[in-house]
């Protein structure tokens, strides 16, 4: 992909980026009053504002429309910050750049669906504009990056990745689930894509998007997208995971900017000693799996023979609940036990399916 890197159009890499403004766009007023407010903070890279609100269910505030394109646009110029809104198809791509607006974004219930990925694709070609697009819904890594690609290859080369978490079915600490996994992964195919992070949606509620913030900047994202209201008690759609652009400053401002690499030579050592740990544990565990593998293998022709289903349901609830017991006692993380457990149960249960056949 041709992508030019984010210190080329947007901020200095050393610098975090922060896109900053309200969920939606709800009138002039609130428009003019979160622009003031976010510039006087000297922070802010450019203005976020939604303009068409894609809604769950029918009957919730689907903001203004084309009308608050206006209100948008005037608040950036009044204050100087360049400004973005999302696009969901074609015609919002067109009335969005007639009325001058500096970037796109795609969102995570368009970034799911191709066909709708490519009319803006098609909508966007020969126009010269940043575009961020976000992951989609459920952690597919391929589909974000189709995504991506489709926009690249209408001829936008100004593109940032929006990392904002994904569904998650059971409720937990934050809305959606960070599954940093999928960013690391993203990172490792597209080394170059400026990868930026959505705190309000993952955390869903204001208290937690600093420590969604510190945690995404430790990891290496190059800056966030962040819901800022004058009034967040005011607003029509996601209130509770808006910040005042006051407390947007303090949560930036107290960051804390660590280096990836580090000259200290004590430092470097005592982080190579227990690389050089967890490198020979890492061997050992992959030399147990293989051996677990083996026995899975074993397994197989044993229960063919005998006319038994290969997936044995109490034996597997009996594997699970023994282990996360044995985790428990090692202090370990119930979650990664049980991830654990079941990939090594999904590795197995394919293996001898594969044999039998």
């Amino acid at each position: 992909m041709n992508i030019d890197a984010l210190e080329t159009w947007l901020k200095p890499k050393s610098d975090p980026l922060l896109i900053a403004g309200p969920c939606s766009v709800e009138s002039e007023e609130q428009m003019m009053k979160t622009a003031a407010s976010l510039a006087r903070n000297g922070n802010v890279t450019a203005f976020r504002g939604g303009v068409w609100k894609p809604r769950t269910k029918p009957g919730s505030f689907e903001g203004i429309g084309s009308p608050a394109l206006k209100w948008l646009k005037q608040a950036g110029t009044e204050f100087n910050i360049p400004v973005t809104t999302e696009v969901a198809n074609a015609r919002h791509v067109e009335e969005a750049l007639d009325a001058g607006i500096d970037i796109l974004w795609i969102g995570a219930r368009t970034t799911v669906n191709p066909f709708y990925v490519q009319d803006i694709a098609d909508a966007l070609k020969g126009v010269d504009v940043p575009v961020m697009v976000k992951n989609p819904i459920h952690p597919e890594v391929k589909l974000w990056m189709g995504a991506l690609e489709r926009i690249n290859n209408a001829g936008i080369s100004k593109l940032i990745g929006i990392h904002r978490g994904f569904y998650a079915y059971q409720s937990q600490p934050f809305r959606n689930e960070p599954k940093w996994e999928v960013f690391f992964e993203m990172r490792r195919l597209l080394p170059e894509l400026p990868i930026i992070c959505d705190p309000s949606h993952i955390a869903g509620r204001s208290e937690l998007i600093g420590e969604i913030c510190q945690s995404a900047l430790d990891l290496g994202m190059d800056g966030f997208m962040v819901e800022s209201h004058i009034e967040p008690h005011k607003a029509l759609s996601d209130p509770l995971q808006q910040l005042r652009p006051y407390d947007l400053d303090l949560v930036y401002k107290a960051l804390e900017r660590r280096d990836e690499a580090i000259d200290d030579e004590r430092f470097i050592h005592k982080l190579e000693e227990l690389r050089e740990q967890i490198d020979s544990i890492d061997g050992q565990i992959l030399k147990l799996i293989a051996e677990r593998q083996r026995l899975s293998e074993a397994i197989g022709p044993v229960k063919y023979e005998n006319q038994a289903t290969i997936f044995q349901m109490k034996r597997w609830f009996k594997v699970l609940e023994s282990r996360k017991k044995e985790g428990a006692d090692l202090h370990l993380d119930e979650d990664l036990v049980h991830e654990l457990f079941q990939l090594l149960h999904k590795y197995s249960i394919d293996t001898q399916i594969k044999n039998h056949h």
